[in-house]
C-alpha cells in the first residue's frame, strides 16, 4: 500500500511541477486558466489514443486527481455510453460519467462559503 501512494503522490506531484514549468519559463503569458484547460484536453486526447488509462492504472489517484484526470473521465464516460446507447451517449455520456463529481463539488463549495462567509 505505501509503495501505491508514493507513486500517486510522486506521478501527481510531476503533473503539477509540468504545470509550474510551463507557466514560469515560457516567454508569453500562460495562466492558470490556460493550464486548466490545456490539461483537461490534454487528458481527453491521451484517454482518446488510449494512452492515459496506463497511467491511472499505474499511478492511481496520482493520475485521476488532477484535472488531465477529469478530461480522461469525460472521454471513458463518452466512450461508455456510446457503447450502450450509440450516438446519444456522445452527448450524455461525460456528464453522466462525472456527475457525482461535480455535485460534490458545488456542494463542498456552497458548505465552505456558509462557514467561511466569503466576500463577493
Amino acid at each position: 500500500m505505501t509503495q501505491g501512494l508514493l507513486t500517486a503522490f510522486v506521478i501527481g506531484g510531476l503533473i503539477c511541477v509540468l504545470a509550474q514549468l510551463i507557466i514560469e519559463l515560457t516567454p508569453y503569458s500562460i495562466t492558470p486558466a490556460h493550464i486548466l484547460v490545456g490539461y483537461v484536453v490534454g487528458g481527453a486526447v491521451l484517454s482518446g489514443l488510449g494512452w492515459y488509462q496506463p497511467l491511472v492504472d499505474f499511478a492511481g489517484a496520482g493520475a485521476t486527481v488532477p484535472l488531465s484526470g477529469f478530461g480522461h473521465m469525460l472521454v471513458q464516460g463518452v466512450v461508455e455510453a456510446v457503447g450502450e446507447e450509440g450516438l446519444k451517449g456522445v452527448f450524455t455520456g461525460g456528464l453522466t460519467a462525472s456527475a457525482f463529481g461535480i455535485t460534490v463539488a458545488l456542494l463542498m463549495g456552497f458548505m465552505v462559503a456558509l462557514v467561511f462567509n466569503p466576500k463577493g
